[in-house]
């Protein structure tokens, strides 16, 4: 018997709604109304945050993004992430489970001597950054750069990790190799994890330093769990006060994805892969 000859299209997108996006896409692929359930706005609706539109009405995009369909948007944002609060955060999916990843982007970071001088850090737009503008370190004795998030923007009842994600200058940068920075977060003041002291040149540390694929190198700082969601907050560090010159160092942000649901190549990948 063909179950979908019998049940209505709404249960037909109401039992697909409860799977996976994943699962979704594959249903689409069974018969013309299998199809017709899983593209439908109401699944793809559920797989979106509850919070979506406002995040998306702060883009600058959030015209063209409004317009889409539901599947269309969500295959949008685990694509291309977008810009939110003044360009100076950027926000996406993680492809596979829909929940939320965010990036600070340099400024909205603290970066001791970040804006004193421009003899210590310059702000300049970069072509491989999604941010307007990143910040190139020139000259510091002293490196710390912080970050705050709350956590009632986050996907809650999901770990996550942070990463700050950062190029050294490719014409010779002083300072990094063979000297591990230190890498902390914490929740609502609480250290989630000790210390991690780790080297931010790739030939030192291979297994902490990787590439991510859209030209940036990124560390992990540390993971946490934000099990409810509600108001607390999440701060990150980066900090090396040895005394040892430092120069060549670019800061695009850092970010916040899911842990254990896939890496930031998944994101790049195309839409049919789902299948």
């Amino acid at each position: 018997m063909d179950f979908t000859r019998i049940l209505p299209e709404e249960c037909l997108c109401l039992i697909i709604s409860f799977t996976s996006p994943a699962d979704a896409c594959r249903s689409a692929m069974v018969c013309p109304a299998l199809r017709s359930a899983a593209d439908s706005d109401a699944v793809w609706e559920k797989f979106l945050p509850c919070d979506y539109k406002s995040i998306i009405l702060e883009s600058s995009s959030s015209a063209t993004l409004v317009s889409m369909g539901k599947k269309e948007l969500y295959f949008s944002l685990f694509s291309h992430p977008i810009l939110i609060q003044n360009g100076t955060m950027s926000f996406q999916l993680e492809k596979g489970s829909g929940k939320k990843c965010y990036m600070l982007g340099a400024r909205a970071l603290s970066i001791i001597w970040g804006d004193d001088d421009l003899s210590y850090w310059t702000w300049k737009s970069q072509p491989d950054s999604r941010f307007p503008e990143v910040a190139k370190l020139r000259s510091v004795w002293w490196l710390e750069v912080k970050g705050r998030i709350e956590t009632r923007i986050l996907s809650p009842n999901t770990k996550y990790a942070a990463y700050f994600v950062f190029q050294l200058r490719s014409s010779g940068a002083i300072g990094f190799k063979g000297i591990p920075v230190g890498l902390n977060v914490s929740v609502n003041g609480i250290a989630s994890s000790e210390v991690r002291r780790v080297s931010l040149d790739y030939r030192d540390e291979p297994r902490h330093v990787r590439e991510r694929g859209d030209g940036w190198m990124e560390v992990e700082m540390g993971e946490f769990l934000n099990e409810y969601g509600d108001d607390g907050t999440v701060d990150f560090s980066l900090k090396e006060v040895a005394g040892y010159y430092k120069e060549g160092l670019i800061i695009e942000g850092i970010e916040l994805r899911p842990k254990d649901v896939g890496d930031i190549s998944a994101n790049k990948l195309d839409p049919s892969s789902f299948l």
